[in-house]
């Protein structure tokens, strides 16, 4: 387990700019964790974005974060981060860049590198009574503000998806961003409103699949009495053709009280198609334009991970009797696909445990076990949200078992994956 006493004995390894590591490679093949260290210091807290965006730049250099100075409590509206990045070639310096009052513990203020560009990092803010976005060309320091947020981003940085912050704030506390009202909070599907894509280059933004399109697509067993709609966790397909949300919706009883459907549509909103339409569907991420990686549920083989095929039916199982529990995945990149980066949520010893599955072998290598304490749960958990640099050479990680709050942390995986 990486306890304090582990991390010191590891933050010897302390450059990624980045040296052979003789030291890592030997601990890949007697299966020892590979090394860690902290890039991010006290007294103030940090954590970066989601697991499914692009948090370091092009360079390997600059990792993006989020700085705040209290924990333990849902965001006010009145509350204000900051928005930095951090430069592990410069002795992990901290460069301020902004701030936000539109932001959640989950998923920050959605802060990350915009595709195709060199070095313009966006973020969710909030003006008066409205969400925006703040786009910074961290050579140049010229903040541009769209008139509206964004949620994902599609891979030629053209265009900006987002669901509706203020349902998700009273739906999904932890998703959404406090201080401006829905509403529509006493209507069920409403039809101006859900999801709605933005041109970056213009701020236009407009309405492509209104929350009433898809209480109209009602599933055989039907929608409890008074369910309630929203949408979240919106990617956009590597081609940038298509992009996939999550629709969830009341149910009358269980944890957690709301279904869930899997669906992927055109980025004009159009040709709708319920990827998994069996009633959960948690973390997921895009395989390749057609195909999806979800933990769901489906009638094979109940609670798994799925690569789910776009517009068909069809549903491959993964990972087996290995990965058998919910948690934050991507595939790491520059690896044909063949090794995908997930985490687990604490186990009866409250550790979570990043990992990386390697699908032709079956092998799963743990790259640590990160403990949680009890006071770190619900809204204001930290989740490690394991996300891997452009080159899939590095992983940063976000925890507290150093009982410094949360920081930001960095594991090499080159001999993990090289070889």
């Amino acid at each position: 387990m990486h306890t304090r006493r582990d991390f010191l004995t590891t933050a010897a390894v302390t450059s990624l700019g980045l040296t052979a590591m003789s030291r890592f490679v030997h601990a890949a093949e007697t299966n020892a964790l590979p090394p860690i260290r902290r890039i991010t210091n006290g007294p103030k807290f940090h954590w970066r974005a989601y697991y499914d965006h692009d948090l370091v730049d092009k360079t390997n250099r600059f990792v993006l974060s989020h700085q705040v100075d209290f924990e333990h409590r849902s965001p006010k509206p009145d509350d204000t981060i900051r928005i930095g990045m951090i430069d592990l070639k410069d002795n992990n310096r901290w460069t301020e860049l902004g701030s936000s009052k539109a932001w959640n513990w989950q998923q920050g203020s959605q802060l990350q590198w915009v595709p195709g560009t060199e070095s313009t990092a966006i973020w969710n803010d909030r003006e008066k009574d409205r969400f925006v976005a703040r786009m910074l060309d961290v050579k140049g320091k010229n903040i541009i503000t769209l008139d509206n947020p964004i949620y994902a981003l599609s891979p030629d940085g053209k265009w900006g998806f987002y669901p509706d912050f203020r349902r998700l704030n009273d739906t999904r506390p932890g998703y959404g961003y406090c201080g401006i009202d829905d509403p529509n909070t006493d209507v069920l599907a409403p039809e101006d409103a859900g999801i709605w894509r933005i041109e970056l280059a213009t701020g236009k933004s407009e309405l492509i699949v209104p929350f009433s399109t898809l209480a109209a697509m009602v599933p055989p067993e039907g929608f409890a009495k008074g369910a309630k709609h929203w949408f979240n966790h919106l990617i956009v397909a590597p081609d940038g053709k298509r992009f996939l949300f999550l629709h969830r919706y009341h149910r009358e009883t269980g944890k957690p009280n709301w279904w869930t459907r899997l669906v992927t549509a055109n980025i004009d909103g159009s040709d709708l198609f319920l990827m998994n339409p069996h009633q959960m569907t948690s973390h997921l991420v895009w395989r390749d334009p057609t195909h999806v990686l979800a933990w769901a549920k489906h009638p094979s083989h109940g609670d798994k991970f799925y690569v789910f095929t776009d517009k068909t039916g069809e549903a491959e199982l993964v990972g087996g009797d290995v990965m058998t529990r919910d948690g934050h995945c991507t595939y790491v990149p520059k690896t044909n696909n063949n090794w995908i980066l997930y985490d687990t949520y604490p186990d009866k010893e409250r550790n979570q445990n990043p990992m990386l599955y390697h699908i032709p072998s079956g092998k799963v290598v743990p790259l640590g076990h990160f403990f949680l304490p009890k006071e770190y749960s619900g809204e204001w958990r930290c989740d490690t949200h394991p996300n891997a640099d452009r080159n899939g050479q590095f992983v940063t990680i976000d925890s507290v078992h150093e009982n410094l709050g949360r920081q930001v942390y960095l594991i090499d995986i080159r001999g993990i994956v090289n070889t």
